[in-house]
C-alpha cells in the first residue's frame, strides 16, 4: 500500500525505529525494495529522485515505484530526493508521490527557507510530506567518491529552519558524506541529538552507506528516523551482474534475477537492522 503522510516517520521515531529510504534506478531495483519490504513486513521508503531520472526518465520510473507501491502488502512510501527546482516537486507531486524533498541547502539560509516554505504550502495542500536540508552533505548521490563532511548544521538554526519553513522532516549536515568514501566518516551524535531536541521532527540520515551497524542505530537512538541509502545496493546491482554475466552470458532474464536476489537480501539487511526496536537488538537476532 502506498504510505501517505508523516506519521510512518513519526510512528518510527516514537519507537525507536527508522525506515530506510532507498535509491532505486531501475525496474529490478524497485522490485527488490519492495520485495525486502514485505520479506520483512517492515515500511520503507522507495526514494526515486531527481538524479536517478536521467536514466530512464521521470515518468516510467516514477510509475515503476508508485506502482510497487500499490501492489505492497506493507506501508511503502515513494519519495522525491534530492529536488533543487519547484517544478520537479509540482510533477511528482502530480504523479502520486507520498512525499518530496527540496533541496535548498546551496542557498543562503533566507533563501533556503523561502524555497522551503513554498514547497510546504504546495504539497501540504496535496497531502504530501516535505522534507528540506540545512547544512552541507559533501559528496556525490550516484557514484562514490572521496568526499569529507562539509559545514556541519547548526541546532539553533534547525530549530528557526524548522518553525519557518514547516517542514516535516529535516535532513541535516552531522558528519556523513553521500556515497562511500576513503576518508573515516564519524556521525555527531551529540549534535544529531541537539538537533533532536532542538526541532521536535523527525530526522532524515544522509550519506548512510557504509556505516557501521553501530553507527546506524546509534543514530536512529539520537532521533533519526528516516535513513538514506544508496551505494551499498546500487554496488550490489553492479557486482550481481558482473558474476552472473561470467554464468549466464547474455540470459538477460538470469541476469536481472541474480541482480534482483543480491539487492532484495540488502536491503532486507538494511530494514531488519533499521526496524528493531531500540534496546532489543540482542532478542531479535540483529547484528
Amino acid at each position: 500500500m502506498l504510505a501517505k503522510g508523516s506519521h510512518l516517520l513519526t510512528e518510527a521515531r516514537a519507537a525507536g525505529r527508522a525506515v530506510p529510504a532507498l535509491t532505486t534506478y531501475t525496474l529490478e531495483s524497485t522490485r527488490a525494495i519492495r520485495d525486502a519490504a514485505q520479506i520483512t513486513g517492515l515500511p520503507v521508503i522507495i526514494s526515486a529522485g531527481s538524479s536517478s531520472f536521467r536514466g530512464v526518465g521521470r515518468e516510467l520510473l516514477a510509475a515503476a515505484a508508485l506502482a510497487a507501491a500499490h501492489h505492497a502488502s506493507v506501508p511503502v512510501g515513494v519519495h522525491l530526493d534530492h529536488c533543487t527546482g519547484p517544478d520537479e516537486v509540482s510533477a511528482c507531486i502530480a504523479l502520486g508521490y507520498s512525499s518530496v524533498m527540496i533541496d535548498g541547502s546551496h542557498l543562503p539560509f533566507d533563501d533556503n527557507i523561502a524555497l522551503t516554505r513554498a514547497v510546504v504550502e504546495e504539497a501540504h495542500a496535496a497531502g504530501v510530506w516535505v522534507e528540506g536540508e540545512l547544512g552541507g552533505l559533501a559528496g556525490d548521490e550516484d557514484a562514490s567518491s572521496g568526499a569529507v563532511a562539509g559545514e556541519l548544521t547548526d541546532p539553533a538554526q534547525a530549530r528557526e529552519f524548522v518553525e519557518r519553513t514547516g517542514v516535516d522532516v529535516l535532513a541535516p549536515a552531522v558528519g556523513t558524506v553521500h556515497g562511500f568514501t576513503t576518508e573515516p566518516v564519524t556521525v555527531d551524535l551529540e549534535r544529531l541529538r541537539a538537533i533532536a531536541a532542538a526541532t521536535g521532527v523527525p530526522l532524515a540520515l544522509h550519506g548512510a552507506s557504509g556505516l557501521s551497524d553501530g553507527d546506524l542505530r546509534a543514530a536512529v537512538d539520537a532521533g533519526v528516523a528516516k535513513v538514506n541509502i544508496n551505494a551499498e545496493l546500487r554496488r550490489g546491482h553492479l557486482a550481481a551482474l558482473d558474476a552472473a554475466h561470467g554464468e549466464s552470458g547474455d540470459d538477460l532474464v538470469a541476469l536481472q534475477a541474480r541482480a534482483v536476489t543480491v539487492m532484495t537480501r540488502i536491503a532486507a539487511e538494511k530494514l531488519t537492522l533499521l526496524g528493531a526496536r531500540s534496546g532489543l537488538l540482542a532478542e531479535e537476532g540483529v547484528r
